[in-house]
């Protein structure tokens, strides 16, 4: 009997979500010039409005993560997209900086658990031969999807004002949810179209990921194995999220371009970055991981600290989007080490991993923005702290064991 290919259909799930929650959460760096010009932001509130997300993304993964590790995925991760996606739309309902930063909040708050519950049910549904490459190619979908963002977002306000083309954003989420939840299960077995073959396929993946393995997740958290892939993830997130933040206004204020070339531009990291996930998932398992991680980190430091010093924008740009692919090499390596350590609690050490990660998401937009402020708009300090994040990271890498049998 051949194995049945149900498995499959979980992947696409998997990497359409990724698609749509960056186009959601990376629309806000577009939208972010004409909204502060409109609501008369500095560029210290700007960055805090821009932090507001990091913040409540880090605050909420470990709850988000132990609710689809305890409630499954399937109800959980539905009524995630749901609650996100009610926020992606309210955005365009705000009057004032603080409506602004509480929506932005709360949006946060609900995307946090989406890639923590995602980890888990490729974990559940695929064998490990397929689980690095799913997750290579999804981090690779999540990054498209956020280059796509620029272009998309440049589009509907153009056409509709950013207030309704937040609106219109929301939607895709709803869509996503429409199709998944009478579809999804989560344990294969419980899917009717699983045949035998491929159930047997995902026999010791459902064991790894769906079996209690006696340890409480609470101890599992305070292993060092935890604190340096954390601190290394908050250092990756520290330079990621300039590309989803005050890249746009870089373009357009430093390089005076005019917004939609500056969104043409503004795809370049994050296409790059998933061309980067792609080629670090489908390496060779003899490639030790540990030692592309480090290399990656440190070759984006030095791409970064180029970048200041190149004049024109085709050049910067090109380091930039080439730092962001060496940095997105060590996302599969990151992500499956969260199944290994965590086993049937992959959810709560990706999201511990993910919280400790992402409070760079609230920290660096906030200090980028008072650099800029107290600085007189010097964006080669901006870089220079990103480049030294891309350091502690690869630093964090020596210390941590990716290829270890566990």
């Amino acid at each position: 009997m051949q194995p049945t290919r149900t498995r499959y259909w979980v992947v696409v799930f998997a990497l359409a979500l990724a698609m749509i929650m960056y186009i959601q959460r990376v629309a806000i760096s577009q939208a972010i010039v004409p909204i502060s010009a409109e609501l008369h932001l500095n560029k210290a509130q700007t960055g805090l409005v821009l932090g507001a997300f990091g913040l409540s993304y880090a605050l909420f993964e470990i709850p988000m993560g132990l609710l689809g590790d305890k409630l499954g995925v399937r109800w959980v991760l539905s009524q995630l997209v749901l609650i996100w996606s009610l926020f992606t739309a309210m955005t365009g309902g705000v009057w004032n900086l603080a409506s602004l930063w509480v929506i932005r909040f709360l949006f946060g708050a609900g995307e946090a658990g989406c890639f923590p519950n995602l980890t888990r049910m490729l974990s559940a549904w695929l064998p490990l031969s397929e689980r690095v490459k799913a997750q290579a190619v999804m981090w690779a979908f999540g990054r498209w999807g956020g280059a796509l963002a620029p272009p998309i977002a440049f589009f509907v306000i153009y056409h509709f004002g950013w207030r309704w083309g937040f609106v219109a954003l929301a939607m895709l989420g709803v869509a996503w949810v429409a199709f998944f939840l009478p579809w999804f299960r989560n344990d294969p077995a419980e899917h009717r179209g699983v045949n035998a073959a491929e159930l047997e396929l995902l026999e010791s993946s459902r064991a790894l990921v769906l079996h209690d393995h006696g340890m409480p997740w609470y101890r599992l958290l305070l292993q060092r194995d935890i604190f340096f892939l954390g601190l290394q993830y908050f250092g990756f997130s520290y330079t990621w999220y300039f590309y989803v933040t005050w890249l746009p206004t870089w373009l357009q204020q430093a390089k005076s371009l005019d917004p939609k070339t500056a969104a043409a531009y503004a795809m370049i990291p994050l296409a790059l970055g998933g061309c980067g996930s792609i080629v670090s998932g489908f390496l060779p398992l003899s490639v030790p991981r540990k030692w592309v991680a480090i290399l990656g980190f440190l070759t984006t430091a030095i791409l970064i600290c180029i970048i200041p010093n190149v004049p024109g924008i085709v050049l910067p740009m090109v380091l930039m989007g080439m730092a962001s692919f060496f940095s997105d090499l060590t996302m599969p390596i990151s992500w499956n080490t969260c199944v290994e350590i965590g086993k049937q609690y992959t959810a709560t050490v990706s999201s511990t991993m993910n919280m400790l990660g992402n409070f760079a998401g609230f920290v660096a937009p906030v200090v980028f923005g008072l650099i800029l402020q107290n600085t007189g708009n010097n964006w080669a300090m901006v870089m220079y702290t990103m480049a030294a994040a891309a350091v502690v990271s690869a630093f964090c890498w020596l210390f941590l064991e990716p290829d270890a049998k566990r």
